[in-house]
């Protein structure tokens, strides 16, 4: 019973400490909370938590705040996200439906995160390493030229002409077409070379010069944007006031920037199912050492993420709220993405 009843206490410092920024005293917590036993009790739980280390004393006469080991505890403990509210759902749905392309996606994504967390959002493009081929269009534009359009999975197109030896008939384009689809169902985008290069041993020797060149054609416009790609917007946040970052707001910015360093700690966070969470001293990124990082997987493919977005913010947020809001936009982005 005393366990529980201390969780409850650290519950109680969480929420409240988040709310007010300010150090929470027993009599404030006897006094907001139906916890159901006396001042002196509380103050009991208080100081058995804190010699567990899940909450801490900044300064002598002040009340508590959590520790990065309570705040753990608290979102190991939580027993369900609070969420978000039917207008909420409908607002983010419709946001990101609206969308005219894979940027607008990402974009809108970004500033639905930063907007509904006050934190600094970060969306990755999805990833080509993870990303296989849709469609691939081949489209006659005049005597000798062929126009190749490629459609990914996660919405990107690109668009290259191809000069041909002969004019090709619309059957031929049509045989052509299905048999590159054929080699590319269900490939990821890095294994389409193989796949074509197999495909070419595979047809009649008059086409295989021209299957040669689209598959290099298509392999070199997905190539040129191989890097892996992350937006971050919502970094205004950060300079409001009451953030609370002790060793200054400038080792954030400047870890943010490393955003290769950055998308590893995202990487590595994803590996696990859901949303996942990382406080404080967990992060291995020094400068984010007094921040949160939420994180979730987006674009399902084959069970597995094509991309991540997160929110990062002090380690005193709202971890309730910020878990609901980077969960629904990663649902509500899977399914807008093309795919």
């Amino acid at each position: 019973m005393s366990e529980r009843r201390r969780l409850d206490v650290l519950r109680a410092i969480v929420e409240d400490y988040v709310r007010t920024r300010e150090p929470v005293g027993s009599r404030i917590l006897t006094e907001r909370h139906k916890l159901g036993v006396s001042p002196a009790t509380v103050r009991n739980d208080m100081a058995a938590l804190e010699e567990a280390g899940l909450i801490a004393q900044p300064h002598t006469s002040a009340g508590r705040v959590p520790t990065d080991k309570g705040y753990r505890l608290f979102v190991d403990q939580l027993a369900e996200v609070r969420p978000l509210t039917v207008p909420q759902k409908r607002a983010i749905e419709t946001f990101l439906s609206e969308a005219v392309d894979l940027d607008d996606v990402v974009a809108r994504a970004g500033r639905l995160i930063a907007q509904l967390t006050g934190h600094v959002a970060v969306v990755q493009y999805p990833s080509l390493r993870r990303s296989g081929l849709r469609h691939l269009e081949l489209v006659p534009t005049g005597e000798g030229r062929v126009l190749v359009v490629v459609i990914t999975d996660t919405g990107r197109v690109e668009q290259r002409f191809l000069d041909v030896p002969v004019t090709l008939d619309d059957w031929t384009l049509g045989e052509l077409r299905a048999r590159f689809n054929a080699a590319a169902a269900g490939r990821r985008l890095t294994e389409l070379g193989s796949a074509f290069s197999s495909l070419a041993d595979s047809m009649p020797e008059e086409h295989r010069t021209l299957v040669t060149a689209v598959a290099e054609v298509v392999t070199a416009a997905l190539g040129e944007e191989s890097e892996e790609r992350i937006l971050l917007t919502g970094q205004a946040n950060l300079a409001r006031s009451g953030m609370g970052f002790e060793q200054g707001l400038r080792p954030v910015l400047e870890a943010l920037e490393e955003q290769v360093v950055l998308l590893g700690l995202l990487t590595e966070m994803t590996d696990e199912a859901g949303v996942a969470v990382s406080i404080g001293h967990e992060n291995r990124v020094a400068g984010l050492s007094e921040t949160s990082v939420v994180t979730a997987g987006y674009g399902s493919s084959d069970g597995d993420s094509v991309a991540i977005l997160s929110s990062i913010g002090p380690t005193r947020m709202d971890y309730p709220g910020t878990i609901a809001a980077v969960r629904a936009v990663a649902r509500y982005l899977s399914r807008v993405l093309p795919g």
